[in-house]
């Protein structure tokens, strides 16, 4: 069954899940630590995104991330692809650091900001790397700190976590790191975790309760919501997909943007598709993979194989893209 594509709209709140590949460590050290935040904080500034929560895994990544006008696809894309390559450079390791695709739930703010913000600062103590609260105090590579005022991010919004617990700044942070705490001794939240619906419902028993009573309601694994909230995010998926669509109906495809690009820039196809350096061709391969990614909705990997590259070539062209349009 093919994957889906993922969902994303400017000012949506998305869960994010990025894994080394096979499970293997993506940090090795504080300083890749250090430097992934650095990019993190360049990346949320450039693309106007908002970061409510976060933890750094040896092996494993969780944001909880507001996204800006580019999109979340643009802010992941520019920080991963930088990260990747300095990880390799800096440990002298060759391929992919990641898995192929990270995971991105599209969240209802509403009902689930503060129970996702608990449940990702509270992955160290899951994953038995400390155990006590005080311990989680002092772990530096998560937002908790943050939130609690022990560790300053200029990007991170710690006055919209702290806003939804007090009027004064001491009173929040006390009934945030209580919550936190109740969280802690309360173990695995069952609507956190498994499938969309088992998500949204509060665990398998709530969804086998919904079947007893012939009950239905609309689900999808890209979401954490309600029934009604998973179908006005459908909902808006679709008009953008059908305004797309529409490009494509009028005879407009990625052959067309080939052509036109080729015609401006004065390159042919076959030097494109051969895979040529020439500062022409290299100008119209960008363009075209950008204008067939925002006009036309295109997967990096479906224009890769139009321009004969491979797909992570045309990732690090749409982030060099991505930059120039951000400035």
């Amino acid at each position: 069954m093919p994957r889906q594509a993922r969902l994303d709209a400017p000012g949506a709140l998305h869960h994010i899940m990025v894994r080394g590949i096979n499970k293997s460590a993506i940090f090795k050290d504080g300083k890749d630590r250090s430097r992934f935040l650095d990019r993190l904080g360049e990346n949320i500034f450039e693309t106007q995104s908002s970061v409510y929560a976060w933890t750094l895994m040896e092996t494993h990544i969780h944001l909880l991330v507001r996204s800006g006008q580019p999109g979340i696809s643009t802010l992941m894309r520019k920080l991963l692809t930088w990260y990747a390559q300095y990880y390799n450079r800096r440990h002298r390791r060759t391929g992919h650091l990641f898995e192929n695709r990270y995971k991105s739930i599209l969240c209802d703010e509403e009902s689930y900001l503060l129970a996702l913000v608990r449940y990702i600062h509270l992955n160290p103590v899951r994953a038995k790397v400390v155990k006590t609260m005080n311990e989680l105090d002092g772990y530096p590579w998560s937002g908790h700190r943050m939130i609690i005022a022990k560790e300053e991010y200029p990007w991170m919004d710690r006055a919209h976590v702290l806003r939804q617990f007090g009027g004064t700044k001491r009173k929040a942070i006390g009934e945030y790191r209580r919550f936190v705490q109740e969280g802690l001794e309360d173990g695995r939240n069952p609507m956190l975790t498994g499938g969309g619906l088992i998500r949204s419902r509060g665990g398998w028993s709530q969804v086998l309760a919904l079947r007893r009573k012939g009950e239905k309601e609309p689900s999808d694994e890209r979401i954490l919501g309600s029934g009604d909230f998973v179908d006005r995010v459908l909902q808006e998926a679709e008009e953008r997909q059908l305004r797309q669509m529409k490009l494509r109906r009028r005879g407009k495809g990625i052959e067309d943007i080939i052509q036109e690009e080729c015609r401006k820039r004065k390159v042919s196809e076959e030097e494109l598709r051969k895979g040529g350096r020439r500062s022409r061709v290299s100008e119209a391969r960008a363009a075209i993979a950008y204008r067939s990614k925002e006009e036309l909705g295109i997967s990096g990997a479906e224009i890769a194989r139009y321009l004969g590259v491979n797909t992570s070539s045309i990732n690090r062209i749409l982030v060099r893209m991505d930059e120039l349009i951000v400035k």
